[in-house]
C-alpha cells in the first residue's frame, strides 16, 4: 500500500482546504511531520484512517461523525477528506463526507445532512477515473479486503504509536494478549474456545436433563412402591446414577409381584365368601315375597266382599240399558219431528209477521192466491218501466247537444283568430328557411379555405423552430470546429514534445552489450534520460484520438447544420414572408367566420320542419271550422224530435206510476210484496205437514216402550245410557271379575300357602350380612387392583428408565470428552500443564515470530546489546504463554522488559512496531505497506542512539518503503530534509510541505 495524496477541507483544525503530497515526501524516504502541541499532526494520521475505514482511532470517534468537522470552517463549508493511494496493484480514490449541520436552504436555522462516501478506480488505457461505489458498507468492505487488515491493526501497524507498544513492552500476559488478538485476529480460536465451552455446558444440560428425567421416574417408582423403595443419594450429573436407579427398580419390583401374589389369594376367599351370602339372601328375599303377597290377596278379598252390592246394583243398571237400546230409536225420531215441527211454527210466525193486516187469518192457499194477483200486476209495468228508461236517454242526449254546441262555438272562435294571422306566420318562417340555406352555402365556401390556410401557418410555424435550430446548428458547427482546431494543436505539440524527448525513450530499450538501434554501439556511456514531463506513445495516441474525434464531431456538427438549412428553405417556400402572428390572426377569423357559419346554417332543418307543422296546422284548423258548421246545422232538427218524444213518455208515465213517485218504485213495491205472500204460504204448507209427522211419531214411541216393558216412554228415555257412561259402567263390571279371578288364583297357590305358614323373616339382617360380604369382596378386590398396577407401572417405569439409560450413555461419553477437549484449550485441564488457553498459544507463536522480527532491528538499534526472546513461563498464579523478556548481551542475563529505560523502551517499542508491522503483513497475505507512519518517542534518544535509529528507518527505503516521523525533536528537522510542516493559527492550521 501506498499514498500518493491526500486532501483536507473543514476537517479537525484544519478550516479550508488543505493537500498533502506524498509522492514528494516519500522521494526522500524518510520523512518528518511535525508541529506544535494542538497543531493537527494527529488529526493527518485520523484524515487517513477516516478515508480508508470511515472512522478514526479511539475516543476521538464520537457523534456520529460531527466532531470531526473543523470549528474554524465557513458556515456553508462542508467536511471532506479525500485520499488517493495504490493497494494491490489498483490506483484508488476514497472521498468521504461525514454528517455536518448546514444551514437551511430556506429560512433559517441548521439541518443534519448524511454521510457520503465514494471510491473510484483510475483506468490507465482511458486516462479517468471510474465510479466503483457510493455504499458505504461496500467501500469498507472493499478497503478492508485489499488491505488485509482492520481498522485496529491498521491503526497499530501503518501508524505505529509508540505509547502502545512501550505499555505493551511492560504489559501483563493477558493485556498483551488483547492487544495481540486485535492485531491477528484470533477471535476464530477464542471462538472455537467459546464453542467447545458452550458445546461442554450443552451437553453437561443434557446429561442432567437426561438423569433429572431418570430422577423423576425414580420418585415416580418411589411413589408406585409405596414408599417401600429407597432412592439413590445422588444428583443428576453425578456417575453411578443410573445403575443406582436400576437396582432399587429392580428390588421394588420383586417386592410388587410378591404382593399381588397375596392380593390375588385373598380375593378367591372373599368372593366365595360374597356368593354365599347372596345365595342366602336371595332365599330369604323369595320367601318375604310370598308372605308379603298371601297377606295382600286376604286384603283384597276383603275388599272384595265390601264392595259386592254396589256391583249388583251396577249389573241390574246394565241390564236396563240393553232393553231401553229397543226403543231408542222411537225417542229419536220423535225428538227429530218435535224438533222440526217447531222451526216450522217459527219458519210461519215470521213470515205473518211481514205481510198486511188483512192477509193475518188467511191460510196457505188464500196467501199462494194473493202472491199470484201481485206477480200478475207487475208484469202490466214491465212496458212503463221500459218508457221511463228511455225518458232519461232523452234528457241525457239533449244534454250531450248543449255540450257540443259550446265546444263547436270554442273551436270556431280560436280557429277564426288563428287563421287571420297565418299569412303573416307563413311569411316569418319562409324567410328563416331561406336565411339558413344562403349561410349553409357561405359555410361551404369558408371550408374550402381553411386547409390551405392551415397548412401556411404550421409551415409559419416550423420556419420560426427551423430558423431557431439553425442558429443553434451554427454555433454547434463553431464550437466543434474550434475543438477540433484545439485537439489538433494539442495533439501536434504532445508530437514534438515526444520527438524532442524520443532520445531518452529509445534509451529506455538499451541493453549492455546490445547494438543501439540509432547509432549501432554496443557501449551505451551515457544514455539519455527521462525528463519530468516526458511525453510517451500512450499520451501521443490518446491526443491523436482526442483529434480525431473532436474532427468527426465538426464534421457531424456541420451535416446536421446543412440538413436544418434545407428544412428551412423549403419551410420558407410554402409559408412566405407573411409573419406568422399576421397568419394566426387570419386563421383564426377563418375559424370564427367558419364556425358562425355552420352555427346558422344548422337551423335550416329546424325552420323547414317548424314551416311543415304551421301548415299542416292551417291544414287541420281550417277543416275543423268545415265540421263544426256542418254538426251546428244538423242540432237544430235533432232537438225538435227530442222535445216531441220526451212529451209523450212523460204522459204515459204518470198514468202507469199512479201514487208512487216512480214507476221503478211501483215495480219494487209489488216484487217485495209477491215475495213475502210467497214466503208466507210456503210457511203455512211446512208447518201443517210436520204437526201431521209429530202425530205419527207419539204413536210409534207409545208401542215401542210398551213391548219393552216400560211403563211410559219418559221411562224409557231414563234408563238410556250414553256411549261413554255405558263404556265406564261396563269397565267397572269387567275390573270386578278380573280382581275376583285373580285374587282366588293367588289364595290357591301351593307355595304361597306355604310360605304364610312359615313365620316371618328378617330381610334387614339378611341384606346386612350380604353386605358386608360384599365390601370384604370389593376391599379385597381394589388390593388385588392396585398390587396388578403398581407391578404394571413398576414394569413400566423401570422399562422407560433402562431405555433412558441407553440413550444417555452416547450422550455421557459426548460430554465427557467435550469436557476434557473444552477443559484443554481453556487452559482448566490437568493434562494443560503450563494452564496455556487456545487462544493464548497461538499468540505465543505470533509472539514469538514478532519478537524474532523485532531482534533483527533492535540490535542494529542497541549495537548488538538487546535481543527480545519470547516466554512461556507462568507469571506469578496468572497463566502462561505471552511472556516478553530482553536477553542482555553485555551481561549475558534474561530479563523483564520491564526493567528497560526510557530511551532503550522506546527503541526497542520501535523494533518491536516494525516486527509487528512485517508479521501482520504477512498475515494480511502479503500486501505491501509502502508508507509507514511512526509517532514520537524520539526525544528520549542520545545522539548515537537517534543516529543508529535513523539508520534502521532510513533502510527501510531498501524494501521501497517511506517512513514518517511525527515528533517534536528540533534536532530531527535538521536530519530529516522532507518535512511537513502543520502551522497553527486562529483561523485553523494549515500545511507547509518541503521535498528533499
Amino acid at each position: 500500500m501506498r499514498l500518493h495524496r491526500l486532501d483536507l477541507t473543514a476537517f479537525g483544525p484544519f478550516g479550508g482546504k488543505q493537500s498533502v503530497d506524498f509522492d514528494e515526501l516519500s522521494a526522500a524516504g524518510l520523512f518528518l511531520l511535525h508541529g506544535p502541541t494542538g497543531a493537527g499532526k494527529t488529526s493527518v494520521l485520523d484524515a487517513v484512517c477516516y478515508a480508508l475505514y470511515g472512522s478514526v482511532p479511539g475516543a476521538r470517534q464520537s457523534g456520529q461523525g460531527l466532531t470531526l468537522r473543523s470549528d474554524h470552517a465557513a458556515p456553508g463549508t462542508r467536511t471532506e477528506v479525500t485520499l488517493e493511494l495504490t493497494v494491490a496493484g489498483r490506483r484508488l480514490e476514497v472521498t468521504r463526507q461525514p454528517p455536518w449541520e448546514r444551514p437551511k436552504k430556506r429560512g433559517t436555522g441548521t439541518t443534519v445532512e448524511k454521510a457520503q462516501s465514494l471510491l473510484r478506480e483510475h483506468d490507465a488505457v482511458a486516462g479517468a477515473w471510474k465510479d466503483l461505489s457510493r455504499s458505504h458498507q461496500e467501500i469498507g468492505e472493499e478497503i478492508t479486503q485489499l488491505l488485509g487488515m482492520s481498522r485496529e491493526q491498521f491503526c497499530q501497524v501503518v501508524l505505529l504509536p509508540q505509547g502502545d507498544f512501550a505499555r505493551f513492552l511492560r504489559a501483563d500476559a493477558e493485556a498483551r494478549g488483547r492487544l495481540l488478538g486485535r492485531l491477528f485476529d484470533t477471535r476464530r480460536f477464542a471462538e472455537v474456545e467459546k464453542r467447545l465451552a458452550e458445546r461442554r455446558r450443552t451437553a453437561e444440560a443434557r446429561v442432567r436433563e437426561g438423569d433429572a428425567a431418570l430422577l423423576a421416574d425414580a420418585h415416580r417408582m418411589q411413589q408406585a412402591a409405596g414408599d417401600a423403595m429407597d432412592l439413590p443419594d445422588l444428583a443428576p450429573g453425578e456417575p453411578g446414577l443410573a445403575e443406582a436407579v436400576l437396582t432399587a427398580a429392580a428390588v421394588a419390583r420383586g417386592t410388587a409381584r410378591e404382593q399381588l401374589t397375596i392380593a390375588e389369594c385373598a380375593l378367591l376367599t372373599a368372593g366365595s365368601a360374597q356368593a354365599a351370602a347372596e345365595r342366602e339372601l336371595a332365599d330369604v328375599r323369595e320367601l318375604d315375597r310370598l308372605q308379603r303377597r298371601f297377606a295382600e290377596a286376604r286384603e283384597r278379598a276383603r275388599l272384595l266382599e265390601e264392595r259386592a252390592g254396589d256391583h249388583r246394583e251396577a249389573r241390574a243398571r246394565m241390564e236396563r240399558a240393553h232393553k231401553a237400546e229397543a226403543v231408542a230409536p222411537a225417542l229419536e225420531l220423535r225428538e227429530a219431528a218435535d224438533a222440526e215441527h217447531r222451526r216450522a211454527a217459527a219458519a210461519e210466525a215470521r213470515a205473518r209477521a211481514l205481510l198486511p193486516e188483512r192477509f193475518a187469518g188467511a191460510g196457505a192457499a188464500g196467501l199462494a192466491t194473493a202472491a199470484r194477483r201481485a206477480v200478475e200486476e207487475l208484469g202490466g209495468l214491465e212496458s212503463a218501466r221500459r218508457g221511463e228508461r228511455r225518458l232519461a236517454g232523452l234528457l241525457a242526449e239533449r244534454t250531450g247537444l248543449d255540450r257540443q254546441e259550446r265546444a263547436d262555438e270554442d273551436v270556431l272562435a280560436e280557429t277564426e283568430g288563428w287563421l287571420a294571422a297565418w299569412e303573416t306566420t307563413r311569411a316569418a318562417l319562409q324567410e328563416r328557411v331561406e336565411s339558413a340555406q344562403e349561410a349553409a352555402t357561405r359555410a361551404e365556401q369558408l371550408a374550402v379555405q381553411r386547409e390551405p390556410a392551415r397548412s401556411r401557418l404550421a409551415a409559419a410555424r416550423l420556419r420560426d423552430r427551423l430558423t431557431r435550430d439553425t442558429d443553434d446548428a451554427q454555433r454547434e458547427a463553431l464550437a466543434a470546429g474550434e475543438r477540433a482546431l484545439a485537439a489538433r494543436t494539442h495533439w501536434l505539440d504532445l508530437k514534438e514534445q515526444r520527438l524532442s524527448g524520443i532520445a531518452a525513450e529509445l534509451a529506455a530499450t538499451l541493453r549492455d552489450g546490445e547494438p543501439c538501434a540509432v547509432c549501432g554501439g554496443t557501449d551505451h556511456p551515457a544514455p539519455a534520460r527521462k525528463v519530468a514531463g516526458h511525453v510517451g506513445r500512450e499520451a501521443e495516441e490518446e491526443a491523436l484520438a482526442a483529434y480525431q474525434r473532436a474532427e468527426q464531431g465538426r464534421t457531424d456538427a456541420e451535416r446536421a447544420l446543412g440538413l436544418v438549412r434545407a428544412e428551412l428553405a423549403a419551410a420558407r417556400a410554402e409559408a412566405g414572408d407573411t409573419p406568422t402572428g399576421q397568419l394566426v390572426a387570419e386563421s383564426e377569423e377563418l375559424e370564427r367566420a367558419h364556425s358562425q357559419a355552420r352555427r346558422d346554417a344548422s337551423a335550416l332543418h329546424s325552420a323547414r320542419e317548424e314551416l311543415r307543422r304551421a301548415e299542416q296546422e292551417h291544414e287541420r284548423r281550417t277543416t275543423a271550422q268545415r265540421e263544426a258548421a256542418v254538426r251546428a246545422a244538423s242540432r237544430v232538427g235533432h232537438r225538435e224530435r227530442l222535445e216531441r218524444e220526451r212529451l209523450a213518455l212523460e204522459e204515459e208515465l204518470a198514468e202507469a206510476r199512479g201514487s208512487s213517485p216512480s214507476v221503478s218504485a211501483r215495480a219494487e213495491q209489488l216484487e217485495r210484496q209477491a215475495a213475502r205472500l210467497t214466503e208466507a204460504a210456503d210457511a203455512a204448507r211446512a208447518a201443517e205437514e210436520s204437526a201431521d209427522r209429530l202425530k205419527a211419531a207419539d204413536g210409534r214411541l207409545d208401542e215401542a216402550a210398551f213391548r219393552a216393558g216400560f211403563d211410559t216412554p219418559q221411562a224409557a228415555a231414563d234408563a238410556l245410557l250414553d256411549e261413554a257412561a255405558r263404556r265406564e259402567l261396563q269397565r267397572r263390571l269387567d275390573a270386578w271379575q278380573s280382581e275376583e279371578a285373580s285374587v282366588r288364583a293367588v289364595l290357591a297357590e301351593p307355595d304361597t300357602v306355604a310360605a304364610a305358614r312359615r313365620p316371618a323373616v328378617d330381610l334387614t339382617a339378611a341384606g346386612q350380612e350380604a353386605g358386608r360380604a360384599a365390601e370384604r369382596l370389593r376391599r379385597a378386590a381394589s388390593a388385588q387392583d392396585a398390587a396388578a398396577r403398581r407391578c404394571a407401572e413398576l414394569d413400566r417405569l423401570s422399562a422407560r428408565a433402562a431405555d433412558a439409560v441407553r440413550r444417555l450413555a452416547p450422550l455421557r461419553e459426548e460430554y465427557e470428552r467435550v469436557a476434557r477437549l473444552a477443559g484443554l484449550t481453556a487452559g482448566t485441564s490437568a493434562d494443560n500443564e503450563r494452564k496455556m488457553r487456545l487462544e493464548a498459544y497461538v499468540l505465543a507463536a505470533r509472539l514469538e515470530q514478532v519478537a524474532a522480527a523485532a531482534t533483527a532491528r533492535l540490535q542494529r538499534m542497541s549495537s548488538g546489546r538487546y535481543t527480545l526472546v519470547h516466554s512461556d513461563d507462568r507469571a506469578g498464579r496468572g497463566r502462561s504463554g505471552l511472556g516478553l523478556h530482553v536477553v542482555d548481551a553485555w551481561t549475558g542475563r534474561e530479563r523483564d522488559t520491564a526493567t528497560l529505560s526510557g530511551g532503550e523502551t522506546f527503541f526497542a517499542s520501535l523494533a518491536l512496531a516494525l516486527g509487528l508491522a512485517d508479521v501482520v503483513t504477512d498475515e494480511a497475505g502479503g500486501v505491501r505497506l509502502d508508507t509507514l507512519f511512526i509517532d514520537e518517542g524520539f526525544g528520549s534518544l542520545d545522539d548515537q542512539t537517534l543516529d543508529e535509529v535513523l539508520d534502521v528507518l532510513d533502510s527501510l527505503r531498501e524494501r521501497d518503503r517511506s517512513v514518517g516521523i511525527v515528533s517534536h525533536v528540533a534536532d530531527l528537522r535538521r536530519r530529516v530534509h522532507a518535512q511537513l510542516e502543520i502551522v497553527k493559527g486562529r483561523s485553523g492550521s494549515v500545511v507547509r510541505q518541503r521535498g528533499q
